[in-house]
């Protein structure tokens, strides 16, 4: 228990946190909140969520990519929905690891054109494509990516998004255009019937309960990564 909703600064709970523990795993909105906690704190701070960004789920889901695959190369990667912080660190590991991405998502919720810069500075020449077209964004998809449409904070938003979203949803209309080798993918919970329908989830192609396993893997090997 902290005191930070009592007004504490988070300068004063890095600091105190750092003399009790050995790591931090910050699960927080806003982007700057971590960084001044990882300012102040003297131990490793992990991203575990903000709204811009989700490393800790990136990390398991391109073991998840290897673990299909064998390797990335040749590997397309179709984020399909919201340009939130999962598709942002998607963006990012695909240009770590030389992934070809594309993002497909309406007209007005493209993803952080900060994330689009950095992503294309770390790799020249990245293959990054964000479109509200179909048939470009799953064009030789081998990887199909989905998340809810609203976020945690975005409740507000919830409505009028599923109004915005629909004809978005991962179903069997969708499926039948990617390769018969295709795996599916999302970070769950999942909003059955929504972003994605029931039976997408069931089938065969889904790697969806291997990419949560692959969760407790990726944070303990970054965990064992930081520690030693």
């Amino acid at each position: 228990l902290t005191q930070i909703e009592r007004g504490e600064p988070i300068k004063d709970t890095a600091r105190v946190l750092s003399r009790y523990c050995d790591v931090l795993a910050i699960r927080t909105f806003k982007q700057s909140t971590i960084e001044e906690y990882a300012r102040w704190a003297s131990i490793p701070v992990i991203n575990a969520l903000t709204d811009l960004e989700h490393p800790c789920q990136s990390l398991a889901d391109f073991f998840t990519i290897r673990e299909e695959f064998g390797s990335f190369d040749n590997i397309v990667l179709t984020f399909i929905g919201d340009g939130n912080n999962v598709a942002n660190s998607l963006i990012i590991f695909s240009a770590i690891f030389g992934v070809k991405i594309r993002i497909l998502c309406p007209k007005g919720f493209e993803p952080s054109p900060a994330i689009l810069t950095r992503a294309r500075d770390i790799r020249k020449n990245f293959d990054l494509i964000v479109t509200d077209d179909f048939n470009i964004a799953l064009k030789d998809a081998n990887v199909l990516y989905t998340d809810v449409w609203s976020s945690m904070g975005q409740e507000k938003e919830k409505a009028n998004k599923d109004n915005i979203f629909k004809g978005f949803t991962v179903d069997e209309n969708i499926i039948r255009k990617i390769a018969d080798n295709a795996i599916i993918m999302h970070c769950l919970p999942a909003y059955r019937g929504k972003e994605i329908t029931d039976e997408v989830i069931e089938c065969a192609n889904s790697k969806i309960f291997n990419q949560a396993e692959n969760r407790l893997h990726a944070q303990q090997a970054l965990l064992y990564f930081l520690l030693n």
